[in-house]
């Protein structure tokens, strides 16, 4: 395993690639979202305890996690980020002089299985903390905000009903940021991995249901 000075300078490296990277991709999936998918993961990563190897290897993953969400967009969701991503993170990590193997598995394993619809079940502690960092950032006040972002730039309704949302395709215009609450965003909570993953999901998980509730009446 590489040391922690050298997992430190890749990390440095990495972070100023990624900021290159996702200057192309979409305003909910760009730096900003990864460097607060950083902050969560490493605040799960010392609630959970994690060694100073799963920190630094945690931090790797955080900022690799979208480094496929252009190609994820601009395909209209036909390409899988978190697939495509992972081969991705290896290249990066070879270009920037990594050749650890076991760094590559852990930071590219995690990369794979992050994501909300994927079929890869996080494993290890970098997994989980990576899911659960990136999926809090899909909830509470923020989460709404990139809801809304996103469903503008599909060209999608500002609100619908319940069964116009529920009964409407992805990148349609009735792919409102309702329907991505109803179809993903209220259930993420349930679905966290981690304990302290699942405490912090609780008051966001609150504040996106009484916004929604006030949408639904009209206030």
């Amino acid at each position: 395993m590489m040391t922690a000075i050298e997992l430190i300078q890749l990390r440095e490296t990495v972070q100023q690639q990624i900021k290159t990277i996702l200057a192309s991709g979409d305003g909910c999936h760009d730096f900003d979202h990864t460097l607060r998918v950083l902050k969560n993961a490493r605040v799960l990563a010392e609630e959970e305890a994690c060694t100073e190897e799963e920190k630094l290897l945690i931090e790797l993953a955080s900022l690799l996690h979208d480094c496929a969400r252009p190609e994820e967009f601009a395909s209209g969701g036909k390409i899988c980020h978190a697939v495509l991503g992972a081969e991705k993170a290896e290249r990066i990590l070879r270009e920037q002089g990594c050749l650890d193997a076991a760094v590559i598995r852990a930071v590219c394993d995690a990369v794979r299985c992050h994501r909300y619809r994927g079929n890869v079940r996080p494993r290890t502690m970098v997994d989980k903390v990576l899911h659960d960092a990136d999926k809090l950032d899909s909830i509470g006040a923020v989460g709404i905000g990139r809801a809304f972002h996103y469903a503008g730039r599909l060209g999608a309704r500002l609100h619908n009903t319940e069964a116009e949302a529920r009964n409407s395709p992805e990148y349609s215009r009735e792919d409102t940021a309702y329907r991505e609450y109803l179809v993903k965003l209220c259930h993420i909570p349930e679905r966290l991995m981690t304990v302290s993953g699942r405490k912090h999901a609780r008051d966001r998980a609150d504040f996106m249901h009484e916004f929604f509730r006030r949408m639904n009446v009209g206030e």
